[in-house]
């Protein structure tokens, strides 16, 4: 999956684009549903495909609460071994790093702040983080969970 330099496929062959969707808090359901029936597409069974669907509502929501207002998703099925189905989302606000994602369960250590990045750290295979592409506000989450065969 590529955005502004972020690219998670394994590079074993050109990704599936499966779905490219600008979103704002009103797509929010459509945005969960959408990505459930993409995801069963490219052949990810439950319950994984909910983990995913979980992760991808929680850093959809964190772009419309902290990123601006909304966002864009790209989804991809990833050729090779593992196959992977990657999700990027990317906002348009002031950024930040994967040192906000607590250690501890979010309310363990005294910190009440991102529930939603340290679920989808646990949930997924692989998540990366990164800014704005040459300098510019907002941030990309991406992650990733391998589809079986």
């Amino acid at each position: 999956m590529v955005r502004d330099g972020v690219h998670l496929d394994n590079g074993d062959g050109p990704p599936e684009r499966l779905l490219e969707l600008d979103f704002s808090r009103e797509d929010m359901p459509r945005l969960r549903v959408l990505v459930d029936q993409y995801a069963a597409w490219a052949g990810l069974a439950e319950p994984r495909r909910g983990d995913f669907v979980l992760a991808a509502d929680a850093v959809a929501t964190n772009a419309v609460e902290h990123g601006g207002g909304g966002g864009r998703l790209l989804l991809h099925r990833c050729a090779g071994s593992p196959r992977a189905l990657e999700c990027a989302i990317s906002d348009s606000g002031p950024g930040f790093a994967s040192s906000v994602i607590p250690e501890l369960a979010p309310g363990l250590a005294g910190s009440h702040c991102g529930r939603g990045l340290w679920l989808t750290r646990l949930i997924t295979d692989r998540l990366v983080i990164t800014g704005g592409a040459d300098g510019a506000r907002g941030s990309v989450v991406a992650f990733a969970m391998w589809l079986p065969g």
